[in-house]
This record gives structure tokens, sequence and C-alpha cells, in this order.
């Protein structure tokens, strides 16, 4: 349980991360609803607080170092800790390498991977001191393998591990603890945008998935939140897969 404690979920308006919220919220967190969308922030916050959870909505773009300082300053101060950080925050990019835009190359690693960094810098300046705290960074299929047309995407999400595994080994002896989730295919609004740009369809993922479907969010969600709970008080470094078997699979 996370009762008392507070988090911070980027990109939690909807999809993916306003069901890690709701389920932080369902264990006692409060819950800080961050999101460039204000309005998709305090939507998700006032839904959350009809049904008795503790949530606030605050705008941030993960990609803006003063935005990120401001974010995490606000928290404190109302608050008055921080325990928890979700980095959910991201953009899809789907396109031929040869022709792949710059402009879609930098906001891909300025969102997934450098907002990352910036939110978990930010978050560490106050967890390190207290001695406490866990970050979760949301990877990917894509950060363990490759795929066609997804250079920006796969990139950034290998960055993220590979970030998740130094900051892991560098906070470890001062109470902080870095991990890392990788979903597989979640049915998401994001994921009509990818089926559309990517070429593919439902089926295809239920065909190449060995349990036959999407990741429905919750799912991805109850991982992320044992993770920031003492239950999992020996984990940091790690990558845990909620893929439905798609990495072990080698198959046709």
């Amino acid at each position: 349980m996370l009762d008392g404690r507070v988090a911070v979920v980027t990109g939690a308006g909807r999809g993916l991360g306003a069901a890690i919220a709701a389920e932080l919220a369902a264990q006692g967190a409060s819950v800080v609803i961050a999101d460039l969308d204000e309005e998709l922030a305090a939507t998700t916050a006032e839904g959350l607080r009809a049904a008795g959870r503790a949530a606030t909505p605050r705008v941030a773009d993960v990609s803006d170092p003063e935005r990120v300082t401001e974010l995490f300053d606000a928290v404190i101060a109302e608050h008055g800790r921080l325990d928890v950080l979700v980095n959910n925050a991201g953009v899809g990019a789907i396109g031929p390498s040869e022709e792949l835009d710059f402009a879609v190359w930098s906001r891909t690693l300025a969102v997934n991977l450098t907002g990352t960094f910036l939110c978990a810098q930010a978050a560490a300046r106050h967890m390190l001191p207290a001695g406490r705290g866990v970050i979760v960074n949301i990877g990917s299929l894509f950060a363990a393998t490759g795929m066609p047309l997804r250079a920006a995407y796969a990139a950034s999400k290998h960055g993220v591990v590979g970030l998740t595994k130094v900051l892991a080994t560098e906070w470890a002896g001062r109470g902080l603890r870095v991990v890392a989730v990788d979903p597989a295919y979640v049915r998401t609004t994001l994921d009509d945008t990818d089926q559309r740009d990517g070429g593919y369809t439902e089926a295809d993922i239920a065909r190449r998935t060995p349990m036959g479907r999407y990741a429905e969010p919750a799912e991805v969600a109850r991982v992320v939140a044992f993770l920031a709970s003492d239950a999992a008080s020996f984990v940091t470094g790690s990558e845990v897969a909620v893929d439905g078997g798609w990495l072990a699979y080698g198959g046709w």
C-alpha cells in the first residue's frame, strides 16, 4: 500500500498515465496528475477526487527544464514531500528512417528520453536529501528490441533503460530506487494513431503476442504500483516486461 505517499505521474491526463495515477491513488497515494494538456489533467484529477481519491492537476512540459523544476518545487510546496515519480509522458514516431524529419526525431528524444532525465533529476533533488523515493520509468517493448519505422521511438526507449540503470546504481546507496517497466502494446487512443501510421491492426498484435491480446492499462498500472511500494524494496535497476510473452517469443 502507498498510504501517505505523494506520487507524481507525468502524461497522466489520459491512457496509461491516467490508469497508473488511478491505481496509485487507489492504494492510498496522493497523486499529482502532470500533463501538458491542462484540461485533461484537470478532468482526470477531478474524476479521481469524485471517487474519493487524493489528486491534484499540474501542467507540465517535461522537455522544458524550467517547467520541470517548477513542477517539483510546487509539489514540495503543496505536499511537503515526494515519494514516487512515474515517468510516463511520451510521444510516438513512426516513419521510414531515411525520411524521418529531424524535428520529429528531436521532439521524440526530447520528451521520451530528455524528459525522463529532467524529471528524474528534479525529483531526486528532493528525494535524495530525504533518503527515500522510487522512480519508475515507462519504457516499451522497443526498449529491448527494434522494429522497422521506429528509429526515434526505439532509440529514445533504449536510452530510458540505460538511464534507469545508471541512476539506479548511482543512487541505490542513498535510499532511492529506479526501475523501468516495459509494456507491450496497450489499448489506448495513442495506439489508434500508431495503427494508422504503422500499418498494423489489432489482429496483428493478438497474433504476435503469445497471450493473444493487447495489455490493458490497469495491468501495467498494477505492476507500477507494486514497484513503487515497499513490497519491491530490493528491486532497483531492473527492467520489468509487462508484455504477454512478446519478448520471450522467437517464433513466426
